[in-house]
Order: C-alpha cells, then sequence, then structure tokens
C-alpha cells in the first residue's frame, strides 16, 4: 500500500480563494455565489451552473478557461482534468506540490460544491435504461472524492446544508477549520458511496440478478433517535432509494418523534393493512409490538375500526392503528377514546387534525398511497458479522389455490374466512394461528414455539375478547382457523376443533399430514392446504 507522505499537518484555518460549483438542483445557487463573491472567493463552474451563476450577476470563470481545453463528448469530459484535480489535491504546505502547481499554472481550489447528476431521481421516476446511464456521474464523484481527501485544505459541500455551513464559518472568522472540512469529508465520501450504491444495485436489477457478489446499500439519515428497543440503546431511523409508500416516505402531521419501536410497529401495520383492497373494504390493522392483536374490514373505517378493536382491547392501548381509507373526523373520535401510539393512514381529512389535536402525543402519519403487497423488492436481517436478504413476502392466496382435503367441503363463507385468516397469518410472528369469522380476526395467537400453544393463545384471545362484547360463545365459534405453516402434527388442529373452528387453512406438506387430515374428518372439520408457508421470524 502506498505509504504516507511526510506532509506538514494541515493548517486548522483555511481561508478560500477559489470555489469550484456544479450543480444538477440549482435551489440556494444565486445566493450563495453572491455571498462567496462578497467574501472574495473566486467561482469556476460549468455549463447551467455557470450560466445561472452569471444571471445573478456574479462574476464567473468557465471551468474551460481554468483547463484551456474545450468541454467535449456532450459534456462527458470537462472536470476530468489535472488543472482541476491538480488544483484539488494539492497539499499547500508540501514543497514539491507548491512547485507543481506553479510550474503547471494549476490555481489551487478551496470550497467545492457539487451535488451530481440525479441518477436516483432518474430511476425513481421509472427512466428508461439508456436515461439512466446518462445519468451516471462521472466527473462529480471523481472532484467530490478528491476534495475529500484533500480536506486538509478543501471544503467540499455535497448539498446545501454543507455549503450554508461555510457560508456562516466565512461570515464568522474569514474561513474554515480543519474540524469542518474533517466533517465535510466524512459526509461527502458517504454520499459518494451511496451513489455508488444506488448504481449497483439498478444494474444488478437490470441483469435480474437478485445476489450480487458484492452488495452495497445506500442510505440517508432520517431521524437520530432518543434510544433503540431499550433504553439503554441508541439508534438512527434511515431512508433508502425504495420507492415503496410506508413509514419511511410518510408525512407526520402532529405527534411526537417515533421511537424505534414506533417506526418497526408501524411499518408492519401498513403492510398488513395494504393486503386489503380499499374499493372492496375499509380496513384496519391494530399493531401491538410487531403483531396484530385486531384486523377487521367493514362498510366505513369506524366500523372496521371498532370490530378490530374488538378482537383484543387489552393490548390495543398503546398500538398502531393503521387504515386503508382517508380517514374522516368520525373515525378519528372513535380512535382517539383509546390510548394510541400512531395512527396511519393514505389521507385524511383536515377536520381529523383538529380532533387529533387534544392528543398532542399522538403521531398522525400519513403515507400518500399504500405499498403494493403483489411488488416485490428484498428485507434485510443483520447478523453477526453478515446480512440476511431475502425478496419479499407476495405470496397471496386465491379460492383456486386452495386443495380440500377433507371429506367435508368447506362452504363459501368458510373459504373467504380460511382466506382472510391465511392473510394475516401471513403478517404474524411464527408461529402463528389466527381465528377469524365475518371478516375480522377472532383470535391471534404469535411467536410461541410450538403450534399447539399458538392455537391455545388465539383459542383464549378469541374467548376473552367474547366476554368483553358480554357473548356466551367465543369469538372463534364457527370461526376458521389458519396456520401459516403445517400442523405437525393433531394436537394444534384439535385445539383449534376444540375453540370453536369449523375450517382450517394451512399450507400441508408435513410427514404427519395423514393424521392430521384423518382428525380434522374425525372432528367434522373442512381443511384447505395453501401448499405455500409463509413464515415470518
Amino acid at each position: 500500500m502506498p505509504a504516507a507522505p511526510d506532509f506538514p499537518p494541515a493548517p486548522d484555518f483555511a481561508k478560500p480563494v477559489r470555489a469550484l460549483i456544479s450543480l444538477s438542483d440549482k435551489t440556494g445557487l444565486s445566493e450563495a455565489a453572491q455571498a462567496l463573491h462578497a467574501a472574495g472567493v473566486e467561482i469556476v463552474s460549468t455549463g447551467g451552473t455557470r450560466a445561472s451563476i452569471a444571471a445573478a450577476g456574479v462574476p464567473v470563470k468557465d471551468v474551460a478557461d481554468l483547463t484551456q481545453f474545450p468541454e467535449m463528448m456532450d459534456g462527458r469530459v470537462k472536470t476530468l482534468h489535472p488543472k482541476v484535480h491538480g488544483g484539488l489535491l494539492a497539499y499547500r504546505d508540501a514543497p514539491d506540490h507548491a512547485k507543481a502547481l506553479t510550474d503547471h499554472d494549476i490555481a489551487p481550489i478551496d470550497i467545492v460544491w457539487i451535488d451530481l447528476y440525479p441518477f436516483e431521481a432518474t430511476i425513481a421516476a421509472g427512466g428508461a435504461f439508456e436515461a439512466a446511464i446518462e445519468n451516471i456521474d462521472i466527473g462529480g464523484p471523481a472532484m467530490i472524492r478528491s476534495s475529500a481527501k484533500n480536506h486538509g485544505y478543501v471544503a467540499v459541500c455535497v448539498d446545501k446544508a454543507g455549503v450554508d455551513q461555510v457560508l456562516a464559518a466565512i461570515a464568522e472568522t474569514g474561513g474554515t477549520t480543519l474540524a469542518l472540512r474533517k466533517s465535510l469529508a466524512a459526509k461527502a465520501f458517504a454520499r459518494t458511496a451511496a451513489y455508488d450504491s444506488a448504481v449497483s444495485t439498478w444494474f444488478a436489477a437490470q441483469l435480474n440478478d437478485a445476489a450480487p457478489e458484492r452488495l452495497t446499500i445506500g442510505a440517508s439519515r432520517l431521524q437520530t433517535m432518543r434510544y433503540g428497543e431499550n433504553p439503554h440503546q441508541s439508534a438512527a431511523f434511515y431512508k433508502t432509494g425504495e420507492n415503496r409508500p410506508g413509514v419511511a416516505t410518510a408525512r407526520q402531521l402532529q405527534g411526537k418523534e417515533l421511537s424505534y419501536n414506533n417506526v418497526a410497529d408501524t411499518d408492519a401495520a401498513i403492510e398488513l393493512v395494504a393486503e386489503f383492497d380499499p374499493v372492496a373494504h375499509a380496513a384496519c390493522v391494530i399493531v401491538k409490538h410487531a403483531n396484530p392483536c385486531g384486523v377487521a374490514v367493514g362498510e366505513d373505517l369506524i366500523s372496521a375500526y371498532q370490530r378490530a378493536l374488538e378482537c383484543d382491547p387489552v393490548s390495543a392501548f398503546g398500538g398502531i392503528v393503521a387504515l386503508n381509507r382517508r380517514l374522516d373526523r368520525k373515525t378519528a373520535e372513535k380512535i382517539v377514546e383509546v390510548f394510541t401510539e400512531v395512527v396511519v393512514a393514505p389521507e385524511v381529512d383536515d377536520d381529523v387534525i383538529e380532533v387529533f389535536a387534544a392528543k398532542k402525543n399522538l403521531r398522525l402519519l400519513v403515507t400518500g398511497s399504500l405499498p403494493d403487497p403483489l411488488v416485490g423488492g428484498n428485507v434485510f436481517r443483520s447478523v453477526a458479522g453478515g446480512l440476511l436478504i431475502q425478496s419479499r413476502d407476495t405470496a397471496r392466496i386465491t379460492p383456486a389455490d386452495l386443495k380440500i382435503v377433507t371429506k367435508r367441503q368447506p362452504t363459501p363463507t368458510e373459504i373467504q374466512d380460511m382466506l382472510f385468516a391465511f392473510t394475516v397469518a401471513k403478517h404474524v410472528k411464527s408461529n402463528a394461528v389466527v381465528f377469524a369469522k365475518d371478516g375480522r380476526t377472532a383470535g391471534i395467537g404469535a411467536g410461541q414455539m410450538n403450534r399447539r400453544d399458538s392455537t391455545r393463545i388465539a383459542s383464549l384471545r378469541a374467548k376473552e375478547a367474547a366476554e368483553g362484547l358480554g357473548l356466551l360463545d367465543s369469538l372463534a365459534k364457527g370461526s376458521a382457523c389458519a396456520s401459516e405453516a403445517f400442523f405437525p402434527f393433531p394436537d394444534g388442529l384439535l385445539e383449534a376443533a376444540a375453540a370453536g373452528a369449523t375450517a382450517v387453512i394451512q399450507p400441508g406438506g408435513s410427514i404427519k399430514d395423514a393424521d392430521v387430515i384423518a382428525a380434522a374428518d374425525e372432528a367434522g372439520l373442512a381443511m384447505a392446504f395453501t401448499g405455500i408457508r409463509v413464515f415470518r421470524h
């Protein structure tokens, strides 16, 4: 590896003489250029950026005047030149570097502001392959990295916030400190890394390479959180380039900052409520600790919310409420009767904000739309020293997918209940068992080490919910029971039958399938196999 040269220490204070600016997004450019000019900083620029600066009445030199070489090849070659990179990389206090600057008439560059071609925006807008390629910046990342490497002398800015820091420093002291330049350099390297990550990820997708040899993930910080899952853990929330509606892209209209657990739970709620077509039904999902505790559809949102709440009002306290339609005032007034951490909906009526204003800590999020549960993508999980990646679970079961394996055929109503229950089970932590009837969950058992215990918990929830409603019979009576993986033994299935379920839906595939089917027949159950497992660990 190259040895570090014996350079003199970089100065703590550097007074800028020359700035190079090249921008795609020119927001704030005129004001910044005027401030630099007023501070006696010469400005060098390219193309449209140079024209914008000149139009603001600020003197600006074309980069071609600096390089004495014309821009060529449709602008692909303009800054890749020794007079640019020499001016960026030169260690001003190193005698050999200073001599090279003089011998080759290279002017040092002290400030760089570059925001890169809009590659991420191009692919997010669905740009064609050729358009995406043309929006891969080459000279920009090269100049940013040169500047960041030579942060001992150069202040590199990759956004307006960085420029504002530099201008504030110049206004206060006439220059920049080494600490500021180091901070800007770290941000610059992160920006080019994220940019290259976006390019490599997109290119792999174009080649249908689901598992490229090298995987990079670029993300930008949305929020530094007070703590993580527990108060002794630090945490932050980042946004990737995935174009999927959800908590990372939502607008927060009121309430405290989201916590780490709020984000995780809200994401789970949004992904489940999106399974239900808002044109066909209003739907409500209530999530607690990443698991749904109540899910229901209804003719309108208020009925869907009320039915979901009745499934498990104890667990719903302090939960997350997700809705698949525009939130109205009447439903909002019902929601605030119960302590709720987060409410999320595609849109909200104006008077909803007035209702929630009295609950200043309640977070209200608007996503604009719902994620499409049938659109793929990747999900990640960290492990010690590594990262697991898999495609998003886009499985959806229809009546045509069901294989009826029992003597008794399910009724059309039971089939609808089975499909509803299996849809919810897909979003419940394994082992998962869900009872459902008439478009709502009756009982949910989540995260147990064996399926029999998950069934028992779901049965208990259904019984408690009925008692809370003043009903003599458990909500599980006449319900469909879904298991997200096969019943390995008849015991779990028999627990479901004892709870009152009349139909069962499960993937099948156990070596004990024959025993389970026989037990279902003996209990008079109708049972369908899906052939698809939907584990959620």
